[in-house]
């Protein structure tokens, strides 16, 4: 029996989603989001029912049958922390969706799957959601009890990296230790143990090394300094220029890799230190996901769009090929892995679990 199922990936300027049978996509268009469009809406959640409109209407012109999913799957948003996995979505997702205490667009994923599932029929998921909680003890604690530390990650594409490593190397992934890094606008870098991710940084907030659009950790007290500046009208100002305008954007004007790898070529020493320090740093946090498997490190994986530049790839195989050998899965292929997920559940090969 083969089974259909319609993936969902909200954006902040694009909708993507897919339909795969089986394993096999049928259909991956990329709905675009101009500013204009999105400016009409104050909040993410205003945009639920014109997204879906969109969706909708985009499955009807390409000829597809709403009814002939055998499941929708979107992706996470920013729920309360659960283990990885496969969840069902229901009435209370859907109220903690609504009710989030940060707004995201990510949260749209699984109210939108919710309401087009009922459409077809069929049951909506989610699954590995960015708030995947699985840290050890000793990971939550900072030097502050006011300030734990939290995993927010990207935890659809470590998982299905991972799983995906382990599929072509004929390894169990819960039987091995691995460090994922993903690489996009955000990094983060996770420390996998048989199966769990024991620590992380919070890559939604900036934790960890810079990045093309984060801060990274920042030297407290100058951090501390910044904020009493007055050139900050308040927190949620400060948060949003330390998680959205720091990092590559900060000193050089872009966020994208490839524009700074086309500046190096062109002979932009300050671009190539900066470029360098980012891997320095990655490398870095690496080096201490080694240290949290004890040094029983199996693979270390590289993701995300960075993924693709060599330059850095080679950076950061320099530096930590010692620690164990080094594969490369560039990209996200955030659709792939939630279909595959939704398809593990119909095939009865993994168990939706249950949100509380």
């Amino acid at each position: 029996m083969s089974y259909k199922i319609l993936a969902i990936n909200p954006g902040s300027t694009s909708t993507k989603i897919a339909i795969y049978e089986d394993e096999r996509p049928l259909w991956v268009p990329t709905l675009h989001h101009s500013h204009e469009e999105i400016s009409r809406f104050e909040k993410a959640l205003d945009q639920l029912e014109w997204r879906r409109g969109l969706i909708m209407k985009a499955i009807e012109e390409n000829g597809f049958n709403i009814h002939d999913l055998s499941a929708v799957i979107g992706r996470g948003g920013l729920i309360k922390p659960v283990p990885g996995g496969v969840y069902e979505v229901n009435a209370r997702m859907q109220d903690d969706l609504i009710h989030a205490e940060k707004k995201h667009v990510c949260n749209l994923g699984g109210l939108l799957a919710a309401e087009i599932a009922e459409t077809a029929g069929v049951k909506a998921y989610i699954a590995d959601p960015p708030v995947v909680d699985e840290m050890c003890d000793e990971a939550r604690i900072s030097g502050l009890p006011s300030c734990p530390r939290k995993s927010i990650f990207h935890a659809l594409n470590h998982k299905a990296t991972a799983r995906l490593h382990c599929k072509r190397n004929g390894l169990c992934y819960e039987e091995v230790n691995l460090i994922v890094v993903h690489m996009g606008g955000g990094i983060s870098v996770a420390a996998h143990r048989k199966g769990q991710v024991i620590d992380v940084n919070n890559a939604l907030d900036g934790d960890g090394s810079f990045a093309p659009d984060r801060a990274g950790s920042l030297p407290s007290c100058s951090l501390i300094r910044a904020c009493f500046s007055g050139k900050f009208s308040s927190a949620d100002e400060m948060i949003r220029f330390i998680s959205s305008k720091g990092g590559l954007v900060a000193y050089l004007g872009t966020n994208s890799v490839i524009e700074i790898r086309s500046r190096i070529e062109q002979g932009d020493t300050q671009a190539k230190k900066l470029l360098d320090a980012m891997c320095y740093n990655v490398s870095k946090q690496i080096g201490a996901a080694a240290a949290a498997l004890c040094g029983k490190v199996d693979a270390i994986l590289l993701t995300g769009g960075i993924a693709h530049c060599e330059p850095v790839v080679d950076y950061i195989r320099d530096h930590c090929a010692f620690i164990a050998p080094l594969s490369v899965y560039p990209g996200e292929n955030e659709l792939e892995s939630l279909a595959l997920n939704a398809l593990a559940v119909l095939r009865k090969e993994r168990e939706a679990s249950v949100y509380l």
